[in-house]
């Protein structure tokens, strides 16, 4: 079998980003088992860039191969991201546990983890799929419409994918009863199905210039970790009940996208995309610097590396950025001829 990677360096920057973001500058994969347990992030960060970034090369080829937009991004995330947590890990169905925490008893009816699903499958298809393809895109301008992989390499990485989801979810326990597991393969057809059907436009910006300033673009990206903060915290306490929380969370999400859609414009859209990337990934680096440096030794340090990676790529944007032509007279010429 013929495996064929080109260009190779915006291949390598997706399969990295896609576990990097949701793993290494979350937590979730401590960065400090390079040094206390390095056998162990040895193995398990090369599965997840068999996960994570084998998912998220998948859907970029599938947008790209069928012109397809973020509608068909964002639902194939979805689909993802119960594969992720529901089919392999299953932390939709753990009733107890440090990963699920209290919402393994908040929402939890019928034997799933109704809102931790939910949260979950939105954090998946936004910080695991759709902000990578976004920031690669952004670096990689030249080659954002290009097809990346050949048939072979499509292949080999759905291979791993799907070996490593029923592999893990073979010896992983509590697992789905048969009707949740049915329930769960049919939600992930129809959000297939609806990628496939999606038109290239459907979450398209309105043509015209931004609307939105960069503040506002910022917090509106840190809006789906703040509600998922929420979650957490109010489940923890049963503050609220669980129905009013999935329902704050869809009203929250719901509410930036409906505003993007509506004011951030068509043009300098490049600039938009990297201020709410930038608002994404500054509740992550809030959320290191408050919560996680003291658990995760080294985090700060991944954070860093981040908001080195931003800043180059704002620099990158910059440098594109058409330059306005001086006056002659401004530049102390003459006149031009007429």
């Amino acid at each position: 079998m013929r495996i064929l990677i080109r260009p190779r360096l915006p291949v390598y920057a997706l399969l990295l980003l896609a576990p990097a973001i949701p793993e290494l500058l979350t937590g979730s994969t401590p960065v400090s088992e390079i040094v206390y347990n390095p056998v162990r992030f040895a193995v398990g960060f090369p599965l997840d860039i068999a996960l994570y970034g084998a998912g998220a090369l998948l859907i970029r080829e599938f947008a790209v191969a069928y012109r397809k937009g973020w509608a068909s991004i964002l639902l194939l995330g979805a689909a993802y991201g119960i594969a992720e947590e529901g089919f392999e890990v299953h932390t939709f169905f753990a009733p107890v546990g440090s990963t699920v925490g209290a919402l393994g008893s908040y929402g939890h009816l019928y034997g799933v983890n109704w809102l931790w699903a939910l949260a979950l499958t939105v954090f998946h298809a936004t910080y695991s799929i759709a902000l990578p393809i976004l920031l690669t895109r952004l670096w990689f301008p030249a080659v954002k419409d290009e097809r990346w992989l050949d048939g072979g390499s499509i292949t080999l990485l759905a291979g791993l994918f799907v070996t490593e989801v029923v592999g893990f979810g073979w010896v992983v326990g509590y697992g789905p009863s048969p009707g949740a597991l049915a329930f769960f393969v049919a939600l992930v057809g129809v959000l297939v199905a609806l990628a496939i059907w999606a038109p290239r436009d459907l979450l398209a910006p309105v043509e015209g210039p931004p609307r939105l300033g960069s503040v506002t673009l910022a917090v509106l990206g840190s809006v789906e970790f703040a509600v998922y903060f929420f979650v957490l915290v109010v489940s923890g306490g049963h503050l609220i009940p669980a129905e009013v929380a999935a329902s704050a969370l869809v009203l929250a999400d719901g509410g930036v996208l409906w505003v993007l859609l509506r004011y951030v414009g068509t043009r300098d859209l490049e600039r938009s995309e990297f201020r709410f990337a930038v608002g994404m990934l500054s509740v992550l680096f809030l959320w290191d610097v408050l919560l996680e440096f003291i658990l995760v030794p080294g985090i700060l340090v991944v954070a860093a590396l981040f908001l080195y990676l931003l800043y180059r790529l704002n620099r990158t944007l910059r440098s594109r950025e058409p330059s306005l032509p001086v006056p002659r007279g401004a530049a102390g010429l003459p006149p031009a001829d007429p």
